[in-house]
């Protein structure tokens, strides 16, 4: 039993090189969150997360903005961080279990406004659930990470990839050389962020027009390439709408548009068309739909199995490790595949991510495990942030034709995710477990 004593918070806030659009939206900076958590022993455990108001729930970055937003998410974690101080836990997930009901109960008491998602608070509790597990892989030196998880949950991490592909963004501002200077790297997997507000006035036709033109252009560019990767032979286009789209008929109509097109054979995914409280059956959408935002626990994946749906997109950097293996298991136990999702992760929770996507089966027509990692694409100080990485120099950190190679050492080091960081100790004050 781990009982927390003392806490520390600080955040740096981190440019990114260019606007980021998404959810009809743009971003130019994102805060990552900094905390420790030292126990009765005096043993510390350094966890870290990445703030996305926008994506976490547009309805306090319409209000509040980007740099107000972030203040709120900021006193959910300081709140979080105090109640768990005196608070004993076996595993992070039990913990978790406390602080997700405290958490939200607390924002929903700050913000006034339509009832906040279940994600704005899960994205403000990653770095305190990352520092649980941090803090209790310092009491077994050396011990991997499918170790580290309590057994019920390690029944469905069945896989040791040794390569993941990695799904770089395609954002609304990325132009058209943008996209090929992408797959001449390598990348296979292409995201594409759609759901665009061309002219800022909500209208959903106009979105849609954008939407389809968008999948065109990128088709044009990608759909005569050849890949080894994939079943067919062909690009995969991961189609992410946030939650943009009102009905199933916009849905359909992309479809459609994309039939006429020929791009239908490349679409591996399509993410959260809806909002998550339009309760849609996907069944007869001939495209594999996947569950991200909508999924904040066992109950939301249940339901969205039960409407068709066949793909999580599983966030242990947005929505905290804890959660993403309870998702995960039940997947597994109704034959969901999973893959992982970023929220433009620093070096170091990337490979928190890629830890738990090693081990998840395929998504259909991959022939390799699946993550999406778009920091070295977004970040302004990407290099330095690396820099600070416990092992900047593996293996298993940079790409190579579009793809992590995970050697012997990737899981034999859990991706230098339980190694220590000086410069963010240093930071924080923190000193060496015993």
């Amino acid at each position: 039993m781990i009982t927390i004593k003392k806490t520390n918070f600080m955040v740096e806030r981190e440019p990114l090189l260019a606007p980021f659009g998404f959810k009809g939206g743009f971003v130019n900076e994102l805060w990552q969150s900094i905390i420790s958590m030292e126990d009765l022993e005096g043993d510390i455990g350094v966890g870290y997360g990445v703030q996305s108001v926008l994506w976490s729930d547009p309805q306090v970055y319409t209000r509040w903005g980007n740099e107000r937003g972030n203040v709120f998410m900021n006193e959910i974690t300081r709140y979080a961080l105090l109640a768990a101080q005196n608070t004993s836990y076996e595993t992070p997930i039990d913990m978790l279990d406390l602080l997700v009901a405290q958490a939200y109960d607390y924002a929903s008491r700050v913000w006034d406004g339509k009832p906040l998602r279940v994600t704005f608070a899960l994205n403000a509790l990653v770095p305190v659930d990352h520092a649980a597990w941090m803090l209790l892989s310092h009491k077994t030196p050396g011990i991997q990470f499918k170790e580290l998880i309590p057994e019920a949950y390690r029944s469905m991490l069945v896989s040791r990839h040794d390569r993941l592909a990695c799904t770089p963004v395609v954002s609304y501002g990325m132009t058209e050389m943008d996209v090929t200077a992408l797959l001449d790297e390598g990348y296979f997997v292409l995201k594409i962020k759609l759901g665009s507000d061309p002219n800022q006035d909500g209208d959903p036709e106009k979105m849609l027009e954008w939407d389809i033109q968008r999948l065109k252009e990128i088709h044009q560019i990608a759909g005569n390439r050849d890949c080894l990767h994939t079943a067919n032979g062909k690009i995969a286009y991961y189609l992410d709408i946030n939650g943009r789209y009102g009905s199933k008929e916009l849905l359909w109509r992309l479809v459609d548009a994309a039939e006429r097109i020929g791009a239908i054979e490349h679409i591996l995914l399509v993410e959260e068309p809806f909002p998550e409280n339009t309760h849609v059956d996907v069944t007869d959408i001939p495209v594999r739909v996947a569950g991200d935002e909508s999924v904040h626990n066992e109950k939301d994946a249940m339901e969205r199995i039960q409407m068709g749906y066949g793909a999580f997109a599983l966030k242990p950097v947005a929505k905290t490790m804890s959660m993403s293996l309870r998702v995960a298991k039940l997947a597994s136990e109704h034959g969901i595949p999973c893959f992982c999702a970023d929220l433009t992760a620093n070096p170091i929770m990337v490979d928190w991510n890629k830890n738990l996507a090693a081990h998840l089966l395929p998504v259909p027509g991959l022939s390799m495990g699946l993550i999406e990692s778009n920091g070295r694409q977004n970040y302004s100080n990407w290099e330095i942030m690396r820099g600070n990485h416990p092992m900047p120099n593996g293996s298993w950190i940079q790409t190579i034709d579009g793809q992590f190679q995970l050697f012997p050492e990737f899981y034999e080091h859990s991706g230098g995710v339980f190694g220590r960081s000086g410069y963010h100790e240093s930071l924080l004050g923190t000193h060496k477990s015993k």
